[in-house]
């Protein structure tokens, strides 16, 4: 009986220590975090306004995206703060809603602009796309006392809804594929920018919000601080990742990219093959 006692007592206490633990790392990782998004996303928001004009809608969902992100950071670092917490989570989650809308809106967007070049092109106003931004906050926003309680319905409901994308982003990337293959009209570097753009998305998509899926759908004896921890980690990386979403809005940015990727390859081969070669000369030298 007491061996049990003592036991369960030392396993207790290693199971706070490893909480307090997890706890001071995610502390740590929280305010890196904040410290690299913040001005990125500030001027990332003052760099893709500088791209908007007239009828140039996908800016606009981009936009607001990262002032979901914005707002995301702000709770984060209230949250670190300790006071308000609870009111500061309920936003935190409805901006995170917000950023999860606003991404479904860029890729069906650009699928939009490739399937149905016509039909988009008689209907891109500004207004259509203003009606939808205040249609995806009004939703986020309703929601809101959705996370007022903790309960494992509100985990449920919170993981179905972040599972529903998948499949329209999975679908929006392959039939723009599938259009580009037969649109002639569009130049090379614009294709590069559009497939970019959707396949951005949805790696965002699938490496930051996947494992928080699974935490929130997953049992409640399957949960452990190692999935939780590294979940909602992942979700605060988010608003980093989307910060990349203005490099396939910008022209001209996406070949520097390549032709960066492709002079570091060089070099890399250029490099192995001199190697290469100063190893047989060596050797023939030797002999």
């Amino acid at each position: 009986m007491t061996q049990n006692y003592v036991n369960n007592t030392s396993q207790e206490i290693t199971n706070n220590s490893s909480i307090k633990q997890f706890k001071e790392i995610r502390h740590v990782v929280t305010w890196i975090i904040i410290s690299v998004g913040l001005p990125l996303t500030l001027v990332a928001i003052f760099a893709v306004y500088s791209l908007l004009r007239k009828n140039h809608v996908a800016p606009i969902y981009v936009i607001n995206l990262l002032i979901s992100d914005l707002i995301q950071l702000c709770c984060m670092i209230i949250r670190e703060t300790g006071t308000t917490k609870l009111i500061t989570r309920c936003v935190y989650f409805s901006s995170l809603m917000a950023s999860v809308g606003f991404m479904v809106c860029i890729a069906l967007e650009r699928y939009l602009v490739i399937a149905w070049p016509l039909w988009y092109r008689h209907r891109r106003t500004i207004k259509i796309s203003v009606v939808v931004c205040v249609v995806v906050w009004t939703f986020s926003l309703v929601c809101i006392p959705l996370f007022y309680f903790r309960k494992e319905s509100t985990r449920t409901v919170f993981g179905v809804f972040l599972l529903l994308p998948f499949p329209l982003l999975i679908f929006f990337l392959v039939g723009t594929i599938k259009a580009l293959s037969a649109a002639i009209s569009v130049r090379a570097e614009e294709k590069r920018r559009i497939v970019g753009l959707l396949v951005l998305v949805l790696l965002i998509y699938t490496l930051l919000f996947l494992p928080g899926i699974i935490w929130f759908l997953a049992d409640k004896n399957a949960r452990g601080h190692n999935l939780g921890f590294v979940s909602f980690t992942f979700l605060k990386l988010s608003p980093l990742a989307d910060v990349l979403l203005y490099i396939f809005l910008r022209k001209g940015a996406v070949n520097k990219v390549l032709s960066c990727l492709c002079c570091c390859r060089k070099d890399r081969t250029s490099q192995t093959y001199s190697s290469v070669n100063d190893g047989n000369t060596y050797t023939v030298t030797s002999l």
